[in-house]
């Protein structure tokens, strides 16, 4: 269980809590599900928790590093032809081991988290502005850690209906 959100913090240590929140909530929705259950679909959609793993490795990198910091995509990201495919990190997960999965996610969770404290120490806090824009702006650090926590909290409640069609689990 993850720590709760404390209910009378300041706006940066709010919104990191309940995006870590998300995240723990994904990671236990996920947890002790093997190949084939990260594989499973809950038709008609194509959506699998291995693919939701992958999906959300790379909107952290995204976000974190290429989006706030400017850098370019790294790891298994560095030469994915989105052209080719543009929902390659969840079609490709199939491919990926369980544990690849899970550690890919840690590790960028991790990154993120530091990268998360390299904009804070700007000191701008969050009004620190992106490198990089999107849609026409550079959106604030506010911005996109309000954007995470909604990008978890839809997917985790996707999960919560795959992990629960795979073996009955629910209130992960």
């Amino acid at each position: 269980m993850s720590t709760p959100v404390p209910v009378d913090a300041d706006e940066v240590t709010t919104l990191r809590a309940f995006l870590d929140q998300f995240r723990d909530t994904l990671r236990r929705q996920c947890a002790g599900v093997g190949a084939d259950g990260l594989a499973w679909t809950l038709q008609p959609s194509t959506m699998t928790l291995g693919g939701m793993l992958k999906h959300l490795t790379f909107v952290e990198q995204w976000w974190f590093s290429i989006v706030l910091h400017g850098n370019d995509a790294t790891g298994i990201w560095a030469d994915v032809d989105w052209d080719a495919d543009e929902d390659w990190d969840w079609h490709s997960a199939v491919h990926d081991s369980p544990d690849q999965l899970r550690t890919w996610l840690d590790e960028e969770i991790a990154a993120s988290d530091v990268r998360i404290d390299e904009a804070l120490a700007r000191g701008e806090g969050l009004d620190t502005r992106a490198v990089r824009e999107r849609h026409g702006s550079a959106p604030t650090l506010r911005w996109i850690l309000v954007h995470m926590v909604e990008e978890y909290a839809r997917h985790c409640g996707h999960a919560d209906l795959i992990r629960e069609s795979i073996d009955g689990r629910t209130g992960l």
